[in-house]
């Protein structure tokens, strides 16, 4: 019986002790409101904007910074990786309002057409969005009329962010390479 007895205070000291430890433990995740952030109701934004992506000239602000050893001689340009600080801006023109920067990269991704792999982030200068940026991730079939590009995130007002942007050719120079993109970004955020 003494045996039994000593045997259940080991127990007991020990069930007590872990449940002590499990207390006052780390916790690695846990679930949350997002009112416990400040958040409020979430809401959906369309953005209109222009993107610049110039190639040419004494100050281009998309620069190939890779290539394949097949790059120069595929059809697509397969391997070739851009970096880009591309203006964006209210209208068509270079010289319209800028509004933000795609800053990230492409990359000629696809051996049988024009495809890109497009990770970039639109980083807002202007207005209400100024200091807040829209992450995108996506297949860019430049040939095709429009493209369409997810949101994966987001920072400052678009925390949590999620949706697509949507680029249609404005214009492409055929001898410089500059080209204009359309967007039309549609997201939600809180």
């Amino acid at each position: 019986m003494a045996v039994c007895i000593a045997k259940l205070v080991v127990v007991s000291l020990l069930f007590t002790s872990t449940a002590f430890v499990a207390a006052d433990s780390h916790t690695f995740a846990r679930s949350l409101l997002p009112r416990e952030l400040g958040l409020k109701e979430e809401k959906l934004s369309h953005l209109h904007f222009y993107f610049h992506d110039i190639v040419s000239g004494p100050n281009p602000t998309a620069v190939r910074v890779a290539e394949a050893k097949m790059t120069n001689s595929s059809a697509t340009g397969f391997g070739a990786v851009v970096m880009i600080d591309d203006p964006l801006t209210e209208g068509p023109e270079t010289s319209s309002k800028e509004v933000g920067r795609a800053q990230g990269i492409y990359a000629l991704a696809s051996q049988k057409d024009t495809g890109l792999l497009m990770v970039q982030n639109y980083v807002f200068t202007e207005g209400k969005y100024n200091g807040s940026t829209l992450s995108v991730l996506g297949r860019n079939a430049v040939f095709s009329g429009v493209r369409e590009l997810s949101i994966v995130g987001g920072s400052g007002l678009f925390r949590f962010a999620r949706g697509y942007a949507q680029a249609k050719t404005h214009t492409f120079d055929r001898k410089t390479g500059d080209t204009c993109v359309e967007y039309n970004v549609y997201v939600f955020h809180y």
